[in-house]
């Protein structure tokens, strides 16, 4: 990686400039995880339990479905719970985070509570979950306190001054509480934390993708911090059609320039998307990319 790409990451970090986007692979961080850390482990903690048709077993969506389907949403809540109820402590990367001088968004696209553990120290920051429409009928979106309560949310409105930039009239609205925090960790598929929510049927996400084009699910605090700005992604992989459709999504009107540390070899779908996204694929291990940005920012918090 040119060092100075690390340069820019470091510096966009600082001042507040690039978003980070989480996925399920910033769990471990190369050490062994009590919590699933991929898609493909977490359906096999879930067909572990519960007897699924072969066909769907290895889809982590289509298994939920049938759980869902045929045990009660009840059930596959209490299982999801299940999976990640010993997450274990914040690692290097979500404690770097947590310390850094701006954080106006952090995306964070799995289910563990590494974030809200690293964030335990601080009372200036809140969150903003997606919430599954099988339980939450008409709302797109839960917030919470940094005590883990819950906000309550206005009613969606219209908006008239600037619609065009928004993509649309309706939004998920945004308590006034949640405007002042100085960090807001954006859950879009939920969490084990504060309250179990978890978008992870088939029907959750059918729900979603009918809506996130024109970007109904996505809270208006998001749309609006992500303006003009950079991702850097982080323990995400691109290689499903739902991995790209939610991130897409979630970058729409921010900037032309990304980052994304990827050391596997990408599939052809996930170099067609980095190249559509002008998304910078850096080829390090997390771990070592992390280590390297860690010392990034810490010679540039130290005075000339």
């Amino acid at each position: 990686m040119p060092a100075q790409a690390l340069d820019d990451i470091g510096a966009g970090l600082m001042r507040g400039r690039i978003i980070p986007y989480l996925g399920a692979a910033c769990v471990a961080l190369g050490e062994t995880s009590s919590v699933p850390t991929s898609p493909v482990e977490l359906v096999a903690r879930l067909t572990a339990k519960t007897t699924v048709p072969h066909k769907v077993r290895s889809n982590l969506t289509g298994a939920a479905q049938y759980i869902e389907n045929f045990k009660h949403r009840k059930t596959l809540r209490t299982m999801m719970a299940e999976a990640f109820a010993t997450s274990p402590e914040a690692n290097a990367l979500h404690r770097m985070l947590a310390t850094l001088p701006s954080l106006p968004l952090l995306v964070h696209a799995w289910y563990d509570d590494l974030p809200q553990r690293a964030f335990a120290g601080r009372t200036d920051w809140g969150v903003a979950q997606g919430l599954s429409q099988a339980e939450n009928h008409g709302r797109w979106a839960g917030f919470y306190r940094a005590d883990g309560s819950e906000l309550t949310e206005p009613e969606p409105s219209i908006v008239a001054d600037d619609p065009v930039a928004l993509d649309m009239p309706l939004y998920v609205p945004v308590p006034d509480e949640a405007r002042a925090w100085a960090t807001l960790l954006y859950q879009p598929l939920g969490s084990v934390r504060p309250a179990a929510n978890f978008l992870v049927s088939d029907s959750d996400f059918v729900e979603v993708l009918t809506e996130i084009d024109i970007q109904t699910p996505i809270p208006q605090t998001v749309q609006e911090i992500r303006r003009d700005r950079h991702f850097l992604f982080l323990g995400c992989r691109f290689d499903t059609q739902l991995d790209r459709v939610f991130a897409r999504q979630i970058m729409k009107r921010s900037s032309a320039q990304h980052w994304a540390v990827l050391p596997d070899t990408p599939t052809r779908n996930e170099e067609r998307f980095l190249d559509e996204q002008n998304i910078r694929r850096i080829d390090w291990p997390l771990v070592k990319f992390v280590a390297a940005l860690a010392e990034q920012l810490q010679n540039q918090k130290l005075p000339a």
